[in-house]
């Protein structure tokens, strides 16, 4: 008898369990952060009507001639080369249709000559310029000019190309 009383416990324990329906949450579910399921509304997309109203700066859209800032120029030389009118006219022409726009124009030399005569270079670099700038409608209390020499290079070294990148006039906006 002993032999049928184990497994009719058993029998009837299994049957008893398996009308009850309670489940158990694991553990590492009830410690588990809360995911939240729905982005906060500022991080929603805007319509595309809204998205097509914003505008791209032009000086900071590297597709546009507004992004390049520098004017090279020959050995020894402070005339504005041709391949550098369409730059600064495009300039000349943005700070015509703002005119609370401001520029500080940088020129610089390489590292042959005299401090006093790169400094001299330099400030002719810039007010060349400055002159095709005021030529294509810019003001000129939108301008300033500082001469820098040799004393900011672009490119470190003692050859050509390296003397090549420092010959030149920067254009630098106001608040960059």
């Amino acid at each position: 008898m002993k032999k049928l009383l184990v497994p009719m416990l058993l029998a009837g324990l299994i049957s008893g369990c398996a009308g009850s329906h309670v489940k158990e949450t694991p553990k590492a579910a009830e410690n588990a952060p809360v995911v939240q399921t729905q982005a906060p509304i500022a991080a929603k997309v805007a319509p595309a009507a809204e998205t097509a109203k914003l505008e791209i700066n032009p000086l900071k859209d590297p597709n546009n001639i507004l992004s390049k800032r520098s004017v090279y120029f020959d050995f020894d030389q402070y005339t504005v080369k041709p391949e550098y009118k369409a730059l600064v006219e495009a300039h000349a022409q943005y700070l015509a249709s703002h005119p609370n726009a401001s520029i500080r124009i940088e020129g610089n030399a390489d590292d042959r000559g005299t401090r006093e005569y790169n400094l001299a270079l330099g400030q002719k670099r810039a007010v060349a310029v400055k002159k095709v700038l005021n030529t294509d409608g810019a003001q000129d209390k939108q301008i300033e000019t500082i001469s820098y020499g040799k004393e900011k290079p672009k490119a470190l070294g003692e050859n050509e190309a390296a003397w090549a990148e420092n010959r030149r006039a920067d254009i630098v906006y106001s608040g960059e």
